[in-house]
């Protein structure tokens, strides 16, 4: 009798540590851009919180790498050049779900037309240097013919690109990303060229995670994943209403700018063949992508 008391407590005190590990906060990095719209919903409604799951946002898909750099994040939400930057330094990280496409939500903007870019020696470009912003600008340098020895390179984050004044003495090229792009149009800078065009380049958002998180909450993941598609879900049906949740994460946009943002992404939370086909010319690897 006292063996079985004594077997019944050490199988109770082993769910007790397999529910304690279970219940371990995991935290996502993140950063203001609106593929990222179901996770701040999924905050600001508590189902993260019931997963145990914590959001830190930050001014920039940088910094957003330096907190998954530094240990301080389990998971990141990036393109496809955080996820080939930081696999580079660590080769311990994998997409496990797909968040959006790029559908002019990235872009090139200027107070100058092409034509003039092309004439001037002295052109000040700001960007985020270290995120898909470069690979962004040199594919426009490469299709317009634009000479880097031309160009001045300031690397910023979103937030104090966003509160630039249209210098017209200047010959000013910026890199940005939906809802960034919103004070920079009001200021008179002007598109030039976007992942709208059809020879752009792709940039795909998805959720990044270590791989070791993917192995032992494999099932927790599977729930975000559920939690995720039912905001996408929600937002779509609800506008107004997810507009209130999020648009403090979104830099407090107005709701027709946040309308308007909304149409420059395109949700693959869903991935057909030919998106998965895509992510494999990107090198986007998809073994523990969940679907």
């Amino acid at each position: 009798m006292y063996f079985k008391i004594l077997i019944a407590l050490m199988i109770i005190l082993f769910q007790g540590c397999n529910s304690k590990e279970d219940s371990k906060e995991l935290i996502i990095t993140t950063n203001s851009w609106i593929g990222y719209t179901p996770l701040f919903y999924a905050k600001q409604t508590g189902e993260l919180k019931k997963l145990n799951i914590k959001l830190i946002t930050n001014v920039s898909l940088a910094e957003s790498s330096n907190i998954y750099d530094m240990g301080k994040a389990d998971m990141i939400t990036g393109t496809q050049h955080e996820y080939n930057s930081l696999n580079d330094k660590t080769n311990n990280i994998e997409p496990i779900i797909l968040l959006d496409k790029s559908y002019g939500g990235d872009m090139v903007l200027s107070n100058k037309t092409v034509e003039q870019l092309k004439k001037s020696k002295n052109i000040i470009a700001y960007l985020e240097i270290d995120s898909i912003n470069t690979e962004i600008i040199k594919e426009f340098m490469y299709l317009n013919g634009l000479d880097s020895d031309n160009i001045k390179f300031i690397n910023r984050n979103q937030d104090k690109i966003q509160s630039l004044k249209n210098n017209k003495a200047q010959d000013i090229l910026i890199v940005t990303y939906s809802p960034y792009d919103v004070e920079l149009k009001k200021e008179g800078f002007n598109i030039l060229a976007s992942t709208k065009d059809p020879n752009s380049i792709v940039v795909i958002d998805a959720i990044f995670s270590k791989k070791n998180i993917i192995n032992t909450d494999i099932e927790r993941l599977k729930k975000l994943k559920i939690v995720i598609d039912n905001a996408i879900a929600q937002i779509n049906n609800d506008r107004k209403k997810s507009y209130e949740l999020v648009k403090p994460f979104l830099d407090n946009i107005s709701y027709d700018e946040y309308l308007e943002s909304l149409k420059l992404i395109k949700w693959i939370n869903k991935p057909s063949k030919e998106t998965m086909k895509i992510l494999r010319q990107i090198n986007f690897k998809s073994d523990n992508i969940i679907q």
